[in-house]
């Protein structure tokens, strides 16, 4: 095997840090062939989708991918912008402000690029980029509060197989979750707040994105998370019991996956109350399809139409002050100890020129 190197690469240049952020991914167009390609590569993970491959390749080639991208690309036609894809739009947005802050920290030692675990811009790409900036110490931080191993799982498998192909790999962090981070709690507490302030206040519904159910009985701690995130925010926002619920949207397949469902809790309470929500959806760090299309489009339309009186939904932190705050909170608490922090050039002291390094080898 051939390693990735820097063949041009002089010493002396200085080491910098790098801050990968990455959200899960979109296709390239809302058209059915780039749902397909988008789809084909994200169901074929097989932390998404644990099952034997073989059996799984043709129940995805055969059935899901002949059928499904032309459904998903309608969907996708309803939330796209001129600009693109409302997820990527807001990483981007997000990215970019970040960014700015810590380059206002650091200066020149710091790089910040997005990327998404599937689709473009692609983590490989992200990670060449840092490459060639020489970035020696790299921080990845997945835009998920609550780990789980279908998403975060994934982005450390993808990373790491990329480094292992490099021949100088950088040190190495990722951020796990944040859901326990007071600031992202207050973040979504003051953003559901300042919601009842204009809309009103109405029975707050938490809307996860669910997991097969077989993944928590295997030990993935994601549903305790969800659990845990939505009670911190109803006892910052003053909310007594029965004032709130969980559900769990997204799922697929006819396996069992975490309950509630929140389409089948929405129907419930359409029927019996409480008849007007407030829909949030605090594990999505950007609006997407789920949250827009899924949630405030199908949701509330299948809600109202079955009896429900109000519904309201709270935008996700998006590239808010709020979030580009927690963002920039994260990237300083999880690099502590590296020199970009301590205003150090760790690559001062090493000789300045490839010959440089060369003479001083042959003399010793």
């Amino acid at each position: 095997m051939t390693y990735v190197g820097t063949p041009d690469y002089t010493h002396g240049t200085p080491a910098r840090l790098g801050v990968l952020l990455v959200n899960l991914g979109t296709p390239d167009e809302p058209t059915t062939a780039a749902v397909r390609r988008y789809l084909a590569e994200f169901l074929w993970d097989p932390r998404v989708i644990e099952a034997p491959r073989p059996l799984w390749w043709l129940v995805l080639h055969g059935i899901i991918l002949r059928t499904r991208p032309a459904k998903s690309a309608h969907a996708y036609q309803k939330v796209w912008t001129p600009q693109g894809s409302p997820l990527l739009l807001e990483s981007r947005a997000l990215t970019q402000a970040v960014a700015g802050r810590l380059q206002k920290r650091l200066g020149d030692r710091v790089r910040v690029e997005l990327a998404m675990t599937y689709g473009n811009p692609s983590i490989k790409d992200a990670l060449d980029r840092f490459r060639r900036d020489n970035v020696q110490r790299l921080l990845v931080l997945p835009m998920y509060p609550q780990y789980s191993a279908t998403t975060t799982a994934s982005i450390f498998e993808r990373v790491t197989a990329e480094l292992s192909r490099w021949r100088w790999i950088p040190e190495l962090r990722i951020v796990n979750q944040y859901w326990t981070e007071s600031r992202y709690v207050s973040a979504l507490s003051d953003s559901i707040a300042a919601h009842w302030q204009q809309h009103g206040r109405k029975h707050l519904v938490f809307s996860f994105h669910s997991i097969p159910k077989r993944y928590f009985l295997a030990g993935d701690p994601y549903h305790c998370f969800c659990q845990a995130t939505a009670r911190r925010v109803a006892e910052r926002l003053g909310l007594e019991k029965g004032e709130w619920s969980v559900g769990f949207q997204s799922r697929f397949g006819r396996e069992e996956w975490l309950k509630p469902y929140v389409d089948l809790l929405l129907a419930e309470y359409a029927q019996m109350g409480p008849k007007r929500v407030t829909l949030v959806c605090p594990g999505f760090a950007t609006d997407c399809l789920e949250t827009i299309e899924e949630i405030n489009m199908q949701n509330r339309e299948a809600f109202l139409g079955a009896g429900g009186e109000a519904f309201d939904y709270v935008p996700c932190l998006n590239s808010t002050p709020p979030q580009v705050e927690l963002y920039e909170h994260l990237v300083l608490k999880h690099a502590q100890g590296w020199p970009e922090l301590e205003g150090r050039d760790d690559s001062a002291e090493l000789p300045k020129s490839r010959e440089r390094a060369l003479a001083l080898g042959a003399k010793n």
